[in-house]
């Protein structure tokens, strides 16, 4: 009987078994399908994408077991590479250094201009004609008609308000069109910071430990008595010994913020509130008084401080890490181009590399599509119907 079946077999039509191939290749194709419908909907699923991400991090950094199956010979010589590379890493501190003695020098050539805008900022200097004059781009060129039209608005808006004196809030425009400013921000900073008429940028000087400074210039006012509160940044420019090829530029290291003076009932890091306590014995009830820390920018200049152990808890690292990129992005991009986030011509440009980055994206979907339908396997009615969890709500 066996050998019937295998007589069967070879004596077998062969259109019969193209047919037998085109079934086990359907079969095939669906199964694919199956599987790229079961990966998306593994890729939607957070607890499966936060464990594969875990898993990721756990190989950052491990070796990979080429090293280790190296000759002993080639092993010697890439310890040598890595010491050449320490020596680079030191050569690259230096360049750092210099660049920080080159930023202190232009800052000096930088600073009569940013007084000046100080200057008209707080009225204390009126431009001349010629100095406000401004080529516009071709973009923002308008018409006679439109010209004359505006310019009958701003004298009519003039004429129902006091003439204003320099720049009105120039500083509070600015941190309000910054999202990582304003997110600082709350409704009881704003009467303050209308107040603050500069930020200027101090470097150390020649031969001490690299460092620099902001400092808040703010007009006589209601709430603390100094004009001017200071925050700043100590900076290290050197190869970490234990770990010399994490060195990627100068590293903040830590700040120190000022003490602020503030008048009776107008400090705003601070508020007061009410609790009920019921006596567990008498049943009786009394309200206690608490003072407890506010949400304000002004908790600004009251970092966490750094132990000579160098260890913090998490919050505390996530707020000094959370520090250091504001103390860094004031420094590098508001003060050098504050009036350009007064306009939100600056955010304008954010803006724009993160379109282009969009743009890519869409791209990449495109080109995944334009696979799919190459696909011989791709099924578009399965597609049609995405798994519940990927349905919009």
């Amino acid at each position: 009987m066996a050998d019937l079946d295998n007589k069967d077999q070879t004596e077998m039509d062969p259109a019969d078994m193209e047919d037998v191939e085109e079934v086990e290749e359907e079969e095939t194709g669906e199964d694919n399908s199956k599987a790229r419908q079961l990966t998306m909907q593994m890729m939607q699923n957070p607890q499966i994408l936060a464990a594969l991400q875990e898993r990721l991090d756990g190989l950052v950094g491990s070796p990979s077991g080429y090293m280790e199956s190296l000759p002993k010979v080639v092993k010697r010589r890439v310890n040598a590479l890595k010491n050449l590379q320490v020596k680079c890493a030191h050569i690259e501190a230096k360049f750092y250094e210099e660049v920080h003695e080159l930023e202190r020098k232009y800052a000096a050539l930088y600073q009569p201009l940013f007084d000046k805008r100080s200057d008209i900022v707080r009225a204390a200097y009126e431009p001349t004609d010629e100095e406000c004059e401004w080529k516009q781009d071709e973009e923002e060129e308008l018409t006679e008609e439109m010209k004359e039209k505006a310019k009958v608005e701003e004298e009519k808006k003039d004429e129902e308000k006091e003439d204003p004196k320099g720049i009105p809030e120039f500083w509070l425009t600015v941190f309000k069109n910054v999202d990582l400013l304003s997110e600082m921000l709350q409704e009881h900073d704003e009467p303050i910071l209308k107040h603050l008429q500069d930020i200027k940028v101090k470097f150390s000087d020649a031969g001490q430990p690299m460092s620099f400074t902001l400092e808040f210039h703010f007009e006589p006012n209601d709430f603390f008595t100094q004009t001017v509160l200071t925050k700043t940044y100590k900076m290290r420019s050197e190869p970490d010994e234990s770990d010399p090829f994490s060195f990627d530029g100068p590293e903040i290291m830590g700040c120190t913020g000022c003490t602020i003076d503030w008048s009776k009932g107008k400090n705003v890091t601070l508020k007061t509130i009410k609790k009920k306590q019921k006596h567990k014995g008498r049943g009786t009830v009394r309200t206690v008084t608490k003072t407890v820390p506010n949400d304000s920018f002004f908790n600004f200049f009251s970092p966490p401080e750094v132990p000579e152990t160098g260890e913090l808890d998490e919050d505390s690292e996530a707020v000094l890490a959370a520090d250091f990129e504001i103390g860094h992005f004031i420094r590098e991009r508001i003060v050098p181009r504050a009036v350009l986030y007064f306009t939100g011509e600056a955010i304008e440009d954010d803006d724009d590399d993160y379109d282009e980055e969009g743009e890519e994206a869409d791209d990449e979907e495109g080109e995944e599509e334009a696979d799919e339908e190459n696909d011989p396997d791709y099924e578009p009615k399965k597609d049609a119907n995405p798994p519940e969890e990927c349905k919009q709500q």
